[in-house]
């Protein structure tokens, strides 16, 4: 929390949020962006399989912003915020995309926050390259058990209860 609401209040490098689904990691995230905004810094916040889409999107001819504009808005932006790295199809055209953004940003020294339920075995390697180089990037590993799950189970046993 402590290294959220810092890099939050000062945005530099790079944050990675690792843990199971429902810890906390894209409401962290959200916090990150929502105080930058609050200060006045642009932000783009997208979850990585969306950002993927969109990308695609823009190859049609009725697309309202060009394969380029948009690229240029994620890759630039002051601060990025990648939502589940690692929940896009694996495809060679997707981690090419992945890898140009992030290489872009690494290279600039860009602030980037990702959030992903991968440990960094199971992350394209270039990417953990990135992620494991401490002058440039904090990994904040959530131990927390899932919230999402855990809501759940109490749902169906209060369910239960109510039946019997």
């Amino acid at each position: 929390l402590t290294t959220a609401k810092e890099f939050a209040n000062d945005p530099q490098d790079w944050l990675v949020f690792m843990g199971e689904h429902g810890c906390g990691k894209t409401h962290l995230a959200a916090a990150i962006a929502n105080n930058c905004m609050n200060n006045g810094q642009p932000v783009v916040f997208k979850e990585v399989p969306e950002l993927l889409d969109h990308l695609r999107a823009t190859y049609r001819p009725e697309s309202p912003v060009t394969y380029d504009q948009l690229f240029e808005t994620v890759r630039s932006a002051p601060l990025l915020i990648l939502d589940e790295l690692g929940t896009e199809s694996a495809t060679p055209w997707a981690q090419e995309k992945l890898h140009q953004i992030l290489n872009y940003r690494g290279a600039r020294r860009l602030p980037t926050v990702i959030t992903t339920r991968k440990t960094i075995e199971e992350i394209d390697p270039y990417v953990a390259s990135r992620m494991l180089d401490v002058s440039r990037c904090t990994v904040c590993a959530i131990l927390a058990p899932g919230y999402h799950g855990s809501q759940l189970a109490n749902r169906r046993r209060t369910k239960k209860r109510k039946k019997s």
